[in-house]
């Protein structure tokens, strides 16, 4: 195998094998998780909902993913991936019937809740991923799986508003199409775990000593890493706010103050978590082969947060925005136009990866993020004078820079230490998530041209950090349960 090209079609190789079996589980992951957006005149029309009703369940598909990658990142590392993944596959299906039987508003935003869940499974599959293949390919792995695997909101948007018109019909029809979808994934689930290993043979599949945070390695990162955790928890409760009587008042006064109570003892709790896997850390500091630097973490959770975190903002209001910039634009214009912009995962996610891979992590990062910058400026620069054509081109250009930029992000993680990758990419994977509520909030109380300023000045900010960047070199060390130390190559 030479240094940088990946056989695709060559599934006599387990690694490409693993590689195919990952991306599609993490494409159904999406399927269901985005199974909301495209029946919408389907399932506003069966429950009479207002348009702040539907705005609601938009929000709180997201919601619960913020800390379920967290969870899950942790569960992966403690548990291995081919375990967790199966589980969430046919938990996440369940759950997706339940969305599609619901008969009330609050089953379904009860549901559609817990259905944010689902949006962890990515952080599953990076794990898996880095370890079956080597870190001069893990950049273009990585970015298959993660490009590959996003496309299943697209094809959620293709396939179900047919299969619930066209094939099942009626006014259930999109309840068939959900259920069909959920059972897909749950007979997958079953198939992931009889086929997949979580290593190949003879690899050892290294846990952290202690689950329920990161290990850091310093009372410096200690601190630093306690507060990356707080955005977390102020952007779930700006989001509870949002939902109050002096907002959208979808929820009582009680409810709300309940989730703030709730969102500051989950605090309280994840700090102690941290604090009792550090603990020994904290008294006798760690040993030299543990050691690294925990601002890699912070760097990749903020790149993550400039391009995954902007894109998921950026395609929930681009068809409004064309639809106000260009008169005559039908819906299903508008749409595929903003579909236009996830479309790019395809090819621009793994080409990030790969970038990665082959001119270094740091310089790839700097010009993909500059990339971005520059994207946003652009469009926050379109107006009605432009030909539809231009706009279009600057939709497609900006989104190839914030994909690549999601793939270079995920060719760095899995080389920090491979013991943690699970929770590193959940960490990192929550960040982008954080951003895309906060853009999304912040979108309510600005204009167009602002929104777009302000993706760009997230990305310039990520442009600074990524100079601090450590290149990652050589080997990291992990140990065996001999007590012997194992070397693992990173560059």
């Amino acid at each position: 195998m030479s240094s940088h090209h990946l056989k695709l079609l060559d599934f006599s190789n387990k690694s490409v094998a693993t590689l195919h079996f990952t991306w599609f589980a993490f494409f159904l992951t999406f399927v269901m998780w985005f199974s909301l957006p495209p029946l919408k005149p389907l399932i506003t029309a069966s429950f009479a909902m207002s348009p702040q009703q539907w705005a609601a369940l938009l929000t709180l598909n997201v919601a619960l993913t913020i800390p379920a990658r967290i969870v899950v990142g942790s569960l992966v590392d403690k548990f291995g991936p081919r375990a967790i993944y199966s589980v969430l596959l046919m938990f996440s299906g369940l759950l997706l019937i339940a969305f599609a039987s619901a008969q009330t508003y609050e089953q379904l935003a009860l549901f559609r809740f817990l259905l944010g869940f689902v949006g962890a499974g990515f952080v599953i599959g990076i794990r898996l991923v880095s370890e079956w293949f080597p870190a001069r390919q893990v950049g273009l792995a990585e970015g298959i799986y993660g490009g590959w695997g996003n496309f299943g909101a697209a094809a959620a948007g293709f396939t179900l508003p047919f299969l619930a018109i066209h094939v099942f019909g009626g006014v259930d029809g999109w309840r068939y199409a959900m259920g069909t979808a959920a059972i897909i994934a749950m007979i997958y689930g079953v198939a992931f775990y009889l086929t997949v290993r979580n290593t190949p043979k003879g690899s050892t599949y290294f846990k952290p000593k202690k689950s329920g945070g990161l290990e850091v390695s310093s009372k410096k990162d200690f601190v630093f890493y306690v507060i990356m955790n707080v955005p977390m928890y102020l952007i779930l409760a700006v989001l509870a706010w949002k939902m109050s009587p002096t907002n959208l008042g979808l929820l009582s006064d009680a409810t709300t103050y309940g989730l703030y109570v709730v969102l500051l003892g989950l605090f309280i709790f994840q700090f102690s978590q941290i604090y009792r896997v550090n603990k020994e850390m904290l008294k006798n500091g760690a040993a030299e082969h543990d050691k690294y630097e925990f601002k890699q973490v912070a760097i990749l959770s903020w790149a993550y947060l400039a391009t995954f975190g902007s894109e998921i903002a950026v395609v929930s209001v681009l068809p409004a925005f064309f639809m106000t910039t260009f008169t005559g634009l039908s819906v299903t214009q508008a749409a595929m136009l903003g579909g236009s912009f996830a479309f790019m995962n395809l090819v621009a996610r793994p080409g990030g990866g790969w970038v990665s891979d082959k001119f270094g992590r740091r310089l790839s990062m700097t010009m993909i993020l500059a990339g971005v910058a520059a994207g946003y400026l652009l469009l926050s620069q379109i107006n009605a004078s432009w030909p539809l054509y231009l706009a279009f081109a600057a939709v497609f250009i900006c989104s190839l820079f914030v994909q690549a930029g999601c793939g270079a992000v995920f060719a760095v993680v899995p080389l920090i230490k491979r013991r943690m990758t699970g929770q590193i990419a959940g960490l990192a994977g929550a960040y982008g998530n954080t951003g895309a509520l906060f853009f999304l909030t912040m979108n309510t109380f600005i204009d167009i041209q602002s929104f777009f300023f302000m993706l760009a000045g997230a990305a310039a900010i990520g442009l600074i950090f990524v100079q601090f960047l450590k290149e990652p070199k050589g080997h990291v060390v992990e140990v065996n349960e001999d007590g012997s130390l194992h070397r693992i190559e990173v560059s």
